[in-house]
């Protein structure tokens, strides 16, 4: 072997070692003017990201992350569980489609995340019988594609499969009325080598009990910790975390690796989603992710995605309106706090990402026009038509900033209209026809926005492809020019 097959084989196992143990985030698709794929791609590589979480296996954004160095876990939406379930043969052609394809085309799919939080119990059963037939047969479809060393499969499951009747970690076992269904799926992933993944959000215990002590929720002390043996949990994370190791530990898969599939804080929304606080707790767990103490009860690494990387206003708000808001990144790409994604394993590359601890934003974003959809000034408030246009609005865009406590709740009641009207507006590519409602609202170039509240310019995601393929055309021409010129010398 020469010096250069070497050095690439120690590069390779370091890259190797430190993407283990980077830090990776939720790649979420729900938006209505979604940032170009290759755009996201280069942002997670700008910020040092080195793993994406799925939620599906959408072609644009798999063929984006080809020979990237990205890793992958591409997911398996609950709808598809079922014939999953019942048909091997679905599995196999599933796996061949969404799996081997892109392998053999670069992408590095580490993990298949079977379902997402199927378990839910506001989901009353639904995928109860569906979920680990569905995990058999796509692990024996991997299996049988030859890729089970390299792919492994998981469930991503809602913290709510396991509690402690006493609050104490140690206490830890799984819910009762899916323990044995949970025991057959542990058993699956250690047989197999696969990781137990577990979605902890520490911002939805404190906005379902409103006696939740604030200062649990984050990582910098806590007054009142809990005293569990010979361990002091100070933050609900470290707690949550090491109950579920606690309920392996019971049943006897104590070695069972776990991920952190989601984890993070809501910019908007809710009283207790802004920013300062989704910053606080973001940087709160990196440092925490970087000082590779891990938790009481599993000291070391932990291998977790933030929760996620870029809002999404077309995601359900049944749970909160705050479910459009987790993105460490606006809609558009841009960073809304500063956050040191860097770990201590990772400093000798640091350099190479960024000389500072300042998120990098997404590059060349295109928007829409500089205009925007306002009530008009001259309309009377109690127009009758006001109401049912705004109710209209909202339930076709996105309202969920308007609210007690929530970045837009300084608006008076005409800029609340306006908020609705542009909203619905930008939402659809600026069409003057969506600046109607029967003759309310008229279109300005004056920015509404507050200095907290910001009225959005949608993205032009057209402007954004054909800019990246004039790029790529310039360097395909560039390349035609210069090879021959390096073959010359060569």
């Amino acid at each position: 072997m020469g010096w250069a097959s070497e050095l690439l084989v120690v590069m390779s196992w370091l890259c190797v070692v430190g993407c283990a143990r980077g830090i990776g985030a939720n790649w979420g698709t729900q938006a209505s003017h979604p940032l170009p794929p290759s755009t996201v791609v280069q942002l997670l590589k700008d910020n040092g990201i080195q793993k994406a979480k799925l939620f599906d296996a959408d072609d644009r954004v798999l063929s984006a992350l080809a020979n990237s160095g990205i890793q992958v876990m591409v997911g398996i939406p609950n709808d598809m569980l079922a014939s999953l379930a019942s048909d091997h043969k679905a599995a196999e052609r599933w796996v061949a489609k969404n799996v081997s394809d892109y392998v053999h085309d670069g992408v590095d799919i580490r993990f298949v995340a079977v379902g997402n939080e199927p378990f839910l119990e506001t989901y009353n059963g639904s995928f109860l019988q569906t979920t680990y037939p569905a995990l058999q047969n796509i692990q024996a479809a991997l299996d049988a594609a030859g890729l089970s060393n390299q792919v492994k499969t998981t469930v991503p499951l809602n913290a709510d499969v396991y509690r402690s009747v006493t609050g104490k970690p140690s206490d830890g076992d799984f819910r009762s009325n899916i323990h044995d269904l949970m025991l057959s799926i542990v058993k699956f992933l250690s047989d197999n080598g696969a990781p137990f993944t577990a979605n902890i959000y520490p911002f939805i215990s404190l906005y379902e009990d409103p006696n939740f002590p604030v200062d649990y929720a984050f990582f910098d002390g806590y007054s009142s910790p809990i005293v569990d043996g010979s361990f002091t949990y100070t933050n609900v994370f470290d707690a949550n975390h090491d109950t579920l190791v606690a309920a392996l530990q019971r049943n006897g898969f104590g070695n069972v690796s776990i991920i952190v599939g989601e984890i993070g804080w809501p910019t908007d929304g809710n009283m207790n989603a802004n920013q300062q606080l989704a910053q606080r707790f973001n940087q709160g767990f990196m440092n925490h992710v970087s000082s590779g103490n891990g938790t009481p009860l599993r000291p070391g690494p932990i291998d977790a995605y933030l929760f996620s990387l870029v809002d999404e206003d077309e995601k359900s708000i049944q749970p909160g309106n705050f479910e459009r808001h987790w993105g460490v990144f606006a809609y558009d790409g841009s960073p809304k706090y500063e956050l040191d994604l860097r770990s201590t394993t990772e400093a000798a590359a640091a350099a190479a990402v960024a000389n500072s601890s300042s998120l990098v934003g997404a590059k060349n974003i295109k928007y829409l026009e500089r205009k925007w959809c306002v009530l008009k000034p001259s309309v009377s408030l109690d127009d009758a038509e006001i109401a049912p246009s705004v109710s209209y609005a909202c339930e076709n865009a996105d309202c969920s900033s308007l609210g007690y406590k929530t970045a837009c709740s300084d608006l008076d009641a005409q800029g609340n209209i306006s908020y609705a009207f542009n909203s619905y507006y930008q939402k659809n590519d600026q069409d003057n026809r969506a600046c109607g409602f029967s003759g309310l609202a008229t279109v300005t170039e004056k920015d509404p926005s507050t200095s907290t509240c910001k009225f959005d310019i949608m993205i032009d995601a057209e402007a954004a492809e054909s800019w990246k393929a004039r790029t790529l055309t310039q360097l395909n021409l560039l390349w035609c020019i210069v090879l021959p010129v390096i073959v010359t010398f060569v």
